[in-house]
């Protein structure tokens, strides 16, 4: 009789503060900003499903109205949501705005989204973004998200697109350790350094964009582990289920996004992969070509940069593109 792949579906993290945060979660960044009845479809089959990590950004709206007609308690669910560019600021303002959206009282986790701040245009040329040593700095910002904390409108706080440079550099003038640092994080931009970083200071890391936006899905590697294991439990294993359950196995927690019903149940279905495919996706970033971030938010201006900040600036080892260096 087929058996299930399933190993993980449940499994949960501690954070640094000692709040339990499940290690799969929902993300509900469709590539642009807006509200949408696809958003409140994913999350309201998310939650029905089992899902009990919500990561939300640009579309609170959305998910507060699926959070609303869901009949799971708000306290089983794991709510995230960021603090925008434009409001590094006015941190608590924008919380506030951010619990009306969601009609929630709290949320479980409040990430600064990026590290630089827009100025009062408002928008991310490299003319309207605040550079790293005008007010307000990250370091000025994370202060405010501090003392947040006091107020029960959040249970924990962290960042976002932080690097090995500038996490250092928060470090130094932190009151309170990061318990998140979400970032791209896949087998082709698989962020070594800084998960071993991160683990050291008990910082954990979350994986957006898990699956790479399937851009090599096919990777005969990845093909070959997902049809051993779907010889060996009868039912067929992803691609998908493969990258996720590598993400999971090797400490962090994973935020894919599908549409699909069928598909948000795959993904809480992983696998327990051997050592030695653990290490062949370890090092699946070192086939020609395939060290590199998948996402569109690069430009090629100041010889590479993200939002007006140039790849030194955030301490990222790229060249133009988001080819890794």
């Amino acid at each position: 009789m087929a058996t299930s792949p399933s190993w993980c579906s449940s499994q949960d993290f501690w954070l640094n503060n000692g709040l339990l945060i499940p290690a799969i979660g929902i993300g509900c960044w469709m590539g642009t900003p807006g509200e949408g009845e696809q958003v409140v479809a994913m999350v309201t089959n998310a939650l029905a499903l089992g899902y009990r990590h919500i990561d939300t950004v640009g579309n609170e709206e959305s998910v507060g109205k699926a959070l609303k007609m869901s009949v799971r308690a708000r306290s089983d669910i794991f709510l995230t949501t960021k603090l925008d560019q434009s409001d590094h600021g006015r941190v608590e303002e924008a919380l506030d705005r951010s619990l009306r959206k969601l009609g929630v009282e709290y949320v479980d986790l409040y990430l600064m989204h990026w590290p630089m701040a827009f100025n009062s245009e408002g928008n991310a040329t490299s003319t309207s973004t605040l550079q790293p040593d005008e007010s307000p700095t990250f370091v000025e910002t994370w202060h405010e998200m501090e003392r947040l904390l006091p107020t029960g409108k959040v249970k924990a706080i962290g960042v976002s697109n932080f690097s090995i440079q500038l996490l250092t550099k928060l470090l130094a003038h932190a009151t309170i350790v990061p318990t998140v640092n979400q970032v791209e994080l896949h087998p082709c931009l698989p962020q070594h350094s800084l998960l071993s970083f991160c683990a050291e200071r008990n910082i954990l890391l979350t994986a957006y964009s898990p699956l790479g936006k399937h851009k090599f899905a096919d990777d005969p590697d990845i093909v070959d582990i997902a049809s051993k294991y779907s010889v060996l439990s009868g039912v067929p294993v992803t691609s998908a289920q493969v990258m996720l359950s590598w993400g999971v196995q090797r400490g962090t927690a994973v935020i894919p996004k599908t549409l699909h019903v069928a598909r948000l149940k795959e993904n809480l279905e992983l696998v327990h992969l051997t050592a030695e495919e653990m290490d062949i996706l370890d090092r699946l970033h070192k086939k020609p070509g395939m060290h590199r971030s998948v996402c569109g938010f690069h430009a090629s201006a100041l010889g590479g940069s993200c939002f007006g900040w140039t790849y030194r600036q955030l301490g990222w080892q790229m060249t133009t593109g988001g080819v890794h260096l």
